[in-house]
């Protein structure tokens, strides 16, 4: 018997949404950064097997949106939980509920598909703060399976997966074996030089920040050529991301580079430029140009 099915992971930000998909997964596809809020989208995910697929939506945290970009990324988040099979609720050992997770639960409360609570990052906290939260959570809301998992390093993961399996239905296999992710290239391209420009910027830059592919094609001899530009809202943030004689764009490109290559497997020539756009973040014209559907 063959299964099938669409599984949500939702929580709030940071909490470590995008490290347990690419866990699960176990390929780098959904931005992962230390800094809260740097999923965007939601990523179609695919994992096939012999005996099963799963599509997994990976969503931006839920928080109290300050722009239109904001307002975007809840509401995608809020309507995955729309037409899928299974609903991840991610969250991390905490002395209590926080109000950020009470709105999250009180939202899938009444779903109408079994919820799971995965609890992150137990590798960071003593088992008796992690038990107390276990308890809290249990008490609160009726989950179907508990899961106290370490994303980073790979502790029950795997467990995670085989339950997964048993909840899903039968059903079709809905992408090919190979596929990994229903985005496009460019998409991807542009989400691994966002992650290295979070990674390596301070900290007053990284969300007013988005990466704009304008060119990407791939030449006879088979390497991708690749031109994209750095989106920031303020003038004193392009000299920032550029660096001193450019030293910081060079570094966000060449780290770039290297991941884009792993993930196309082939040689990439990237050229970044960094261009000022203010306020883009409330430019409804600007985030639908950047596949934002606003």
């Amino acid at each position: 018997m063959f299964k099938s099915g669409f599984i949500t992971i939702i929580g709030r930000p940071n909490v470590g949404k995008s490290t347990l998909l690419n866990t699960i997964i176990g390929e780098k596809l959904s931005i992962v950064s230390c800094k809260p809020q740097t999923t965007r989208n939601n990523i179609n995910t695919i994992l096939t097997q012999d005996n099963f697929q799963l599509i997994f939506v990976d969503t931006p945290g839920i928080h109290k949106p300050k722009d239109k970009l904001g307002n975007y990324m809840v509401k995608s988040a809020e309507d995955s939980i729309k037409d899928v099979d299974l609903v991840l609720f991610l969250t991390t050992p905490q002395d209590d509920i926080g109000g950020g997770d009470r709105y999250i639960l009180e939202n899938i409360r009444e779903a109408q598909v079994p919820v799971f609570l995965v609890l992150n990052k137990i590798d960071e906290n003593p088992a008796s703060r992690t038990a107390e939260t276990l308890k809290n959570y249990s008490e609160f809301f009726n989950f179907q399976e508990i899961v106290p998992v370490s994303a980073l390093k790979k502790k029950n993961t795997d467990e995670l997966l085989d339950l997964m399996v048993k909840y899903m239905p039968e059903g079709p296999k809905y992408y090919p074996d190979d596929a990994i992710t229903d985005k496009q290239e460019k998409f991807i391209v542009a989400e691994i030089i966002r992650e290295k420009a979070l990674r390596l910027l301070s900290k007053e830059v990284p969300h007013g920040i988005a990466i704009e592919i304008i060119f990407m094609r791939k030449d006879s001899k088979g390497i991708y050529n690749i031109e994209a530009n750095i989106l920031c809202e303020k003038e004193s943030h392009k000299g920032i991301i550029i660096g001193k004689n450019g030293s910081m764009l060079k570094k966000i490109s060449s780290y770039a580079r290297m991941d884009i290559e792993k993930f196309l497997d082939s040689r990439v020539y990237l050229q970044v430029w960094v261009k000022v756009r203010k306020e883009w973040r409330d430019n409804d014209r600007l985030l639908k140009e950047l596949g934002y559907k606003i």
